[in-house]
């Protein structure tokens, strides 16, 4: 199914980053509302079942600080070298990017992006930063449902549980949750259901 707002992220962020990004929207307690991932899938299998998340410097920088910096800069704070180990995935050089989340919408939002050749220019580090900022706060619009708010509640109107859902649209069960709660919010209701409800009457479905 087409997602326009994964097709631009793909045209604005790869563009800078040919080798590959991460891009987490509003990232709550769950997932993120929207992500991209676009590293190589050797890369996404190890990191997942190594369970580098927990000792990425990048990771740590993102909940800790909010702007952009290179990943180069971060070298001294890997003692797991978990930069290492993008780098032998060709994901040699990079910038990550935090948009801090604020007391009415406290979910931030983080990008890691990748070169194989080269540091990243001030002005694409700018570029990055600039986009991620305009995407999440895109987020912060009631009623403006992104694509994949619009499936996982269109799913659910025809009678599908969130595992279904998960499985039809080929996301995580968490990743679900995370879009239904979005969709709630923007919606202005207090159950999935009821956004979904919302959302056909309004002819968004």
């Amino acid at each position: 199914m087409s997602n326009p707002l994964l097709e631009r992220w793909e045209q604005t962020y790869c563009e800078i980053a040919p080798a590959g990004c991460y891009i987490a929207l509003w990232l709550g307690f769950y997932a993120p509302e929207e992500e991209l991932n676009t590293f190589p899938a050797a890369w996404i299998e190890e990191y997942t079942v190594r369970g580098l998340a927990l000792d990425d410097p990048l990771m740590r920088w993102a909940y800790g600080n909010e702007g952009v910096i290179r990943w180069s800069e971060l070298a001294t704070l890997d003692p797991g070298n978990v930069l290492r180990s993008y780098a032998a995935h060709g994901l040699t050089f990079g910038a990550v990017a935090c948009i801090p989340g604020e007391s009415e919408h406290p979910m931030r939002s983080i990008g890691f992006f990748a070169r194989s050749d080269r540091e990243f220019t001030d002005e694409e580090m700018q570029k990055l930063h600039d986009e991620l900022l305009a995407d999440h706060n895109s987020m912060k619009v009631e009623g403006n449902l992104t694509p994949a708010q619009i499936d996982a509640l269109r799913l659910l109107a025809s009678g599908m549980r969130q595992k279904e859902i998960a499985y039809e649209l080929g996301i995580s069960q968490s990743a679900v949750k995370a879009r239904l709660k979005g969709s709630i919010r923007k919606m202005g209701a207090k159950t999935a259901a009821q956004a979904a409800s919302i959302a056909s009457r309004k002819g968004l479905l």
